[in-house]
């Protein structure tokens, strides 16, 4: 029962506010169930509707998590979803199995690549150039490389659709800014990347989770949520699903364009790791060349740390809208890194380093498949950084996360993935990326193996 005397404000705020204070102050434990929306409306004399307000403030602040079929209850703040472990690489150092980063082949050549660049870029002419003010969307030769880049993909585009920005996160918030307003109805699949929901929020769409299966988004789902009227915007990872993996058949890609375009929804489609697989669809993108936006990875393919992606206007727009936006958050991104980037696409050097990248992910795919089982993991026949580990029956992500961690390796879990209300997957996904060496990555691994034989711990840790 909240204590609501003396609070100010609508009354669902003053809901979740007495929440948080009864979490902060340890009167609700982690794991306790919360009466249901109408039990707690009646006892508080409120709407069903005002209770519904107030759990979904407090679930957006992290304070509580609902599952379809088993109600809401109060988050473990103690063991997030997923937070860095610290980087020992001892032999008794816990091991980092929950960021999604690019492996490092032996003798590290992204480092090598970009000592030789930073040497040339010291004797460039260009370099007083670079470090002036560039127009928002890049200069024009940045954004040539980024077309060119585009290209790699299996789409074509033009130097004036590209807009050079910080990374793939801040290409979907550019693009965001730039299709959607408040109240907006955003659809995706139903596991989806997390950044996309932390977007969805600063921006207040509305989020919706679609059906999706081993090959990935459902087009029937699709439609019929445009049928339903109000879809703004279809944001979807066709190739290497992030978490499941799953890579969309051509014709999914055809029936989802055919959709888009019936219903003039446009279409946001988020391409981190498509250069992964040797052979691949084309993109949803070329099948809806007139309202896709087109996100070109580029950190997940080379290396983070330059911090620089490309963004594809549609085939007959030009990129001014997203210049706009970019423009308006940090004037221009980085122009050295972005001459570093370009210089790679157009020497090859961008190429060789994907190829070293699927050549060490595959090695370190098998090692994955030695240690954890094949009928664990749903894979799906590519080279990735991310597995996706069905826990067995019973299991429960989060308490499974938990588990590992004590244990000394950290995963994801499933429930971090999850598009709206929906029930939560009973899975986490390992990353086999992030350690800097296979051995690293095996001790991880079979760390996780213990675990995942050991079963559940007893209830007593459980509230």
């Amino acid at each position: 029962m909240p204590e609501l005397r003396g609070r100010s404000g609508p009354l669902y705020r003053a809901i979740a506010d007495a929440l948080a204070e009864d979490i902060d102050a340890g009167r609700l434990a982690p794991g306790t169930r919360l009466p249901t929306h109408r039990e707690l409306a009646e006892r508080v004399g409120v709407t069903v509707g005002t209770v519904t307000r107030a759990y979904a403030e407090a679930e957006k602040r992290g304070l509580l998590k609902g599952e379809v079929g088993r109600g809401t209850y109060v988050r473990d703040r103690e063991v997030p979803a997923h937070m860095p472990l610290p980087m020992d690489t001892g032999d008794d150092a816990p091991v980092e199995l929950g960021i999604n980063a690019p492996a490092t082949p032996e003798g590290d050549p992204a480092s090598q690549a970009l000592r030789r660049s930073l040497e040339e870029l010291g004797r460039s002419a260009r370099l007083a150039e670079l470090l002036a003010y560039q127009p928002a969307a890049g200069p024009y030769t940045h954004r040539v490389a980024g077309a060119a880049w585009a290209s790699r993909f299996g789409l074509q585009a033009r130097p004036e659709q590209v807009v050079v920005c910080a990374g793939g996160q801040h290409a979907m918030e550019v693009a965001l800014a730039a299709m959607t307003k408040p109240g907006d109805t955003l659809v995706t699949e139903a596991l989806t990347y997390p950044g996309l929901k932390v977007l969805a929020r600063r921006f207040q769409l509305r989020l919706q989770g679609l059906a999706m299966d081993a090959q990935g988004l459902v087009p029937e789902a699709f439609e019929a949520a445009c049928r339903g009227g109000g879809v703004r915007l279809l944001y979807t990872q066709p190739t290497c699903h992030n978490p499941t993996g799953a890579v969309l058949p051509e014709e999914r890609r055809k029936r989802i364009a055919e959709v888009a375009r019936k219903y003039g929804v446009l279409v946001l489609e988020d391409d981190a790791y498509g250069l992964l697989p040797e052979r691949r669809p084309p993109p949803l993108a070329a099948f809806l060349p007139e309202a896709s936006y087109f996100i070109a990875g580029v950190s997940k393919l080379l290396t983070p740390g330059l911090r620089i992606g490309y963004l594809v206007a549609p085939a007959r727009a030009r990129g001014e809208r997203l210049a706009e936006e970019v423009g308006l958050a940090s004037l221009m991104t980085t122009p050295l890194m972005a001459e570093v980037l370009a210089g790679w696409v157009e020497d090859g050097t961008a190429d060789d380093l994907v190829v070293r990248q699927r050549q060490e992910v595959g090695e370190r795919l098998e090692l994955a498949r030695a240690v954890l089982g094949s009928e664990a993991l749903r894979v799906r026949g590519v080279p990735l950084y991310h597995l996706w580990l069905g826990l067995p029956e019973g299991r429960r992500s989060e308490e499974f996360v938990a588990q590992a961690r004590r244990a000394g390796v950290s995963v994801t879990s499933g429930d971090l993935f999850t598009a709206g209300p929906g029930p939560v997957p009973s899975a986490v996904r390992v990353c086999i990326g992030a350690p800097r060496t296979r051995a690293q990555l095996e001790r991880g691994l079979r760390r996780l193996r213990e675990v995942l034989d050991a079963g559940p711990e007893p209830l007593a840790a459980i509230v």
